[in-house]
């Protein structure tokens, strides 16, 4: 015998699971919906690897403080918690429990730490790719090239086993569809600087999908400024090669610079490795696809530029591709509380 009201408060718990992780995910993706611009006028004073240099240092820095104080709140947390598993378990004593929890400990760091680079290193490359791809195309076409991310993510989740329902896939071609009548404003003409945008989707698909892998192992606030730190050292050295870095300049593009580093990267990439964790891939990066969208709405709230009817039209379908995606499929619908139905004795 089922016990049905258990079943359906896994459901609510679920549903409000997926509703926080996609908030998280929305906000990322206004946040850099909003950074384009930062992005864009940091260009102006700095070369592209020193930008994204000093704004991964920046966010780097800006997550320590962050990640001493989470530490200072669990702290008192796990310190009741291990007090409870010791009096729950009388009859182990405390050096048979240390080496167990050493081997986790050193398991959980040697995770971390592959993460933090592995996600750094494609971040470093994803990210330069798209600050000389934009150089050389215009910023709507850019924009367009880069949110591909969302064909991409399935087609290579097929290969890591990660398989898409078919209204998430209707979500992508109406998502395709939305980007193109957004951005593709002018019709498409491959330029210079297309191909370097493209690359910059590839690799971003490859980054959601390392997210996607490891953010259920780790610590999502660590990984995040190991992969600020990576990047940013990665990046300044390439700056002192391929550059020529002035502190004058960089001062002067402290605006845009503090914008992407505190809040494009600090905050926003934070949140979606947060924000990703039991999420399906596909449906996270449909979401932070709406960057375009947000961009499109910030200029014309912001700089109080106009919006035609095809952007309005594209909007749209960016709209109903994302709800489409959310909807649960009619066989899937209830196996997360299915999942954690408690059996009970008749009689």
């Amino acid at each position: 015998m089922y016990d049905y009201d258990y079943e359906y408060t896994g459901c609510v718990r679920m549903n409000r699971f997926i509703l926080r992780q996609s908030l998280l995910l929305f906000l990322t993706a206004v946040i850099w919906g909003v950074a384009f611009v930062a992005q864009s006028a940091g260009m102006d004073y700095v070369g592209p690897f020193t930008y994204n240099g000093v704004r991964c240092i920046l966010g780097g820095l800006v997550l320590l403080p962050c990640i001493a104080l989470l530490d200072r709140l669990q702290g008192g947390r796990s310190a009741q918690g291990d007090a409870a598993a010791q009096a729950a378990e009388g009859m182990k004593t405390e050096e048979a429990l240390m080496p167990t929890a050493a081997e986790a400990r050193k398991r959980s760091r040697r995770q971390l730490a592959a993460g933090g680079i592995c996600c750094g290193v494609i971040l470093f490359v994803a990210s330069s790719l798209q600050q000389l791809g934009i150089q050389y195309t215009s910023v709507g076409k850019a924009g367009f090239l880069t949110a591909m991310y969302i064909l991409l993510v399935p087609v290579m989740g097929l290969f890591v086993h990660k398989k898409v329902g078919m209204k998430v896939w209707i979500g992508v071609v109406f998502a395709v569809c939305g980007l193109y009548l957004l951005c593709m404003t002018n019709g498409f003409k491959l330029e210079r600087g297309d191909a370097l945008v493209l690359a910059c989707a590839v690799v971003f698909s490859l980054h959601i999908l390392v997210i996607d892998y490891f953010s259920p192992k780790v610590d999502g606030v660590r990984m995040s400024c190991i992969q600020f730190w990576v990047c940013g050292i990665v990046a300044l050295l390439c700056s002192f090669v391929f550059e020529h870095p002035d502190l004058n300049s960089i001062l002067t593009a402290w605006q845009p610079v503090c914008y992407g580093g505190i809040m494009s990267c600090g905050v926003a990439y934070t949140l979606q490795i947060v924000g990703q964790k039991g999420m399906n891939p596909t449906v996270a990066s449909l979401i932070l696809s709406l960057e375009s969208v947000v961009s499109v709405v910030a200029g014309f709230l912001i700089l109080e530029q106009t919006m035609s009817r095809r952007e309005l039209l594209g909007c749209s379908l960016m709209i109903v591709a994302i709800v489409l995606a959310q909807l649960p499929d009619r066989n899937n619908r209830g196996m997360a509380g299915r999942e954690k139905i408690v059996e009970t004795k008749q009689g």
